[in-house]
């Protein structure tokens, strides 16, 4: 069996409905694979303890149009260089393994490995204050400064996600960027250039299948990666309700450390960490130095990352891309297709792979224009 034969039976098995983790797990533990969990009949499913006659019914019904959107699946990672990492390759991140309701499968844009490396996830509210904005790049780059090199994990959302982010990616830290949908897409599009970035040191991550779309209740899964995935979480700035004191309350519930910026009493921003911090579910954090105590990281004898710079290098297609978008006052991709002389299904595919690369970036009206920081 190739290995992109068994990939496809593992993101089928993703994509059953009312197929969790426990319960992927509890079938390839009795089947051997995940193919074998499609050939399986009914009968022999209804042996395996755990498994009843909805679940059962459900593997059978389902399993064709599962296995069709996981061609369609694989074909969109093949091209677009996307790795699908099962649950079971030694790639998956330890600590998010450790969790009971880890998803099966992630999708990674990126080369970062989570083995043998610091993590420190950072959330707060999107609407951040200056003194939020502020405190989040001075831990992030007391980090830095003290020789740390951890990864630091967040939502790409607005206000302290995209803060975190960006910090990190000017310390020369590693970042990764957990989605709420699929990797087709960047959310929100403002954003957009900063994903890119991440690429070059860092990675990004999703569950959902590619052409997954954004809402609310895929955020809500989406942050229990971000909680799970790291062995601490620093909330910054936080309202009395939010996405980020769910992030929080999670990371509590797989006994991990979370860290909670304090503010001034009557302050909205500030409420959530208040709460976390007064009903001890949080250590306070004033400092880069708080969170190396609780977390036990020595900052003695260590050494500054070093800031990579990358080298892209095209192939043949793109340089004819870059070349007609150069040519190009307003460069669409009717145009770019009939300069480059290339199909609109070769256009499309690479100029979302060119994005990934940051090479290009897709402005508002369906035009593209090249990165500031690109040189062939």
């Amino acid at each position: 069996m190739s290995n992109s034969s068994e990939t496809v039976y593992q993101i089928a098995l993703a994509l059953i409905p009312q197929i969790g983790t426990k319960t992927a797990r509890n079938l390839l533990a009795y089947t051997g694979s995940a193919e074998a969990v499609f050939k399986v009949n009914k009968t022999h499913l209804l042996k395996i303890p755990g498994i009843g006659t909805i679940t059962a019914d459900k593997l059978v019904t389902s399993k064709d149009e599962a296995l069709r959107r996981a061609e369609t699946e694989l074909k969109f990672i093949e091209q677009h260089n996307v790795q699908a990492i099962f649950y079971t390759s030694p790639e998956y991140p330890n600590l998010l393994k450790q969790t009971d309701d880890a998803p099966i499968i992630l999708y990674r844009k990126g080369t970062i490995r989570f083995q043998n490396r610091k993590t420190l996830s950072i959330v707060g509210t999107r609407k951040a204050s200056p003194y939020g904005k502020n405190i989040c790049e001075e831990i992030i780059k007391s980090l830095y400064d003290k020789g740390h090199n951890p990864i630091i994990i967040s939502g790409l959302a607005y206000g302290i996600d995209i803060c975190a982010h960006r910090a990190a990616l000017k310390y020369g830290l590693d970042t990764v960027a957990v989605f709420g949908h699929g990797l087709e897409r960047i959310y929100p599009a403002t954003h957009r250039e900063t994903a890119m970035q991440i690429l070059n040191s860092g990675a990004l991550i999703t569950e959902f299948e590619s052409n997954a779309r954004f809402e609310r209740q895929n955020f809500l899964q989406r942050n229990r990666i971000i909680a799970g995935i790291s062995e601490a979480t620093l909330v910054v700035e936080s309202g009395e309700k939010g996405g980020s004191l769910v992030t929080a309350e999670i990371a509590n519930t797989y006994n991990r450390e979370v860290f909670a910026i304090p503010g001034r009493i009557g302050d909205t921003s500030s409420a959530g960490c208040n709460y976390l911090i007064k009903k001890h579910k949080a250590y306070l954090a004033e400092s880069a130095d708080d969170i190396e105590y609780i977390l036990g990281w020595d900052s003695t004898q260590l050494q500054k990352p070093v800031q990579q710079h990358l080298f892209i290098e095209l192939s043949d297609n793109e340089k004819r891309i870059v070349n007609a978008i150069k040519s190009m006052d307003k460069p669409i991709i009717d145009g770019i297709c009939k300069t480059a002389e290339l199909t609109s299904a070769q256009v499309s595919a690479l100029l979302l792979e060119m994005e990934f690369k940051g090479i290009i970036r897709n402005l508002p009206g369906k035009i593209f224009e090249l990165t500031a920081n690109f040189s062939e």
